[in-house]
């Protein structure tokens, strides 16, 4: 008889887990890791931590979002219009951007964008560096964009993001 597995608690996970590479994130009890990030999808995080930066955001790469004791993600990229006071944090962001790579899979991508709503994350971009293409999730789905329509006014370019991209691999 197959015994069942207990699922982790978040203080549990945070021992096991924390500052280890490569990241996992906490999903409802179980340590779920992220897939490998390849060169292109380095170079891709830091092209749009900056345009975050310069569209007026404060912006972070591969930070724990610990807003939902159920559910710690890491984005790719999260990007707010306010201060973060605590070293992680604890209220919804304004933007997170996922970035696909080779392994993702994407009932995963859709389970993140998902919870991302749930907890009020407001916009939630997913890209894929390979294909060149981009997607924002509106109204439960995603839909293709040439753009990040940004909620502050300003928007992202995703022609120049891959027109910088190809001059920076």
């Amino acid at each position: 008889m197959a015994t069942a597995v207990q699922p982790l608690t978040l203080e549990e996970f945070h021992r096991r887990y924390a500052g280890r590479k490569p990241y996992y994130e906490y999903w409802f009890g179980e340590a779920v890791q992220k897939t490998g990030g390849t060169w292109l999808h380095a170079v891709l995080q830091a092209v749009i931590g900056e345009r975050l930066r310069a569209a007026g955001y404060k912006a972070g790469i591969e930070l724990e979002l610990r807003i939902d004791p159920q559910w710690e993600p890491v984005p790719d990229v999260a990007g707010t219009l306010r201060s973060i006071t605590g070293p992680y944090p604890t209220e919804a962001v304004d933007v997170v951007v996922e970035i696909l790579s080779p392994d993702d899979r994407m009932s995963y991508v859709i389970a993140k964008c998902q919870n991302y709503a749930r907890v009020g994350i407001q916009q939630i971009f997913v890209l894929d560096p390979e294909a060149k293409l981009g997607w924002q999730w509106v109204n439960g789905s995603l839909e293709g964009i040439s753009d990040l329509k940004l909620n502050n006014g300003s928007a992202i370019s995703l022609g120049e993001v891959w027109q910088r991209l190809e001059r920076e691999v």
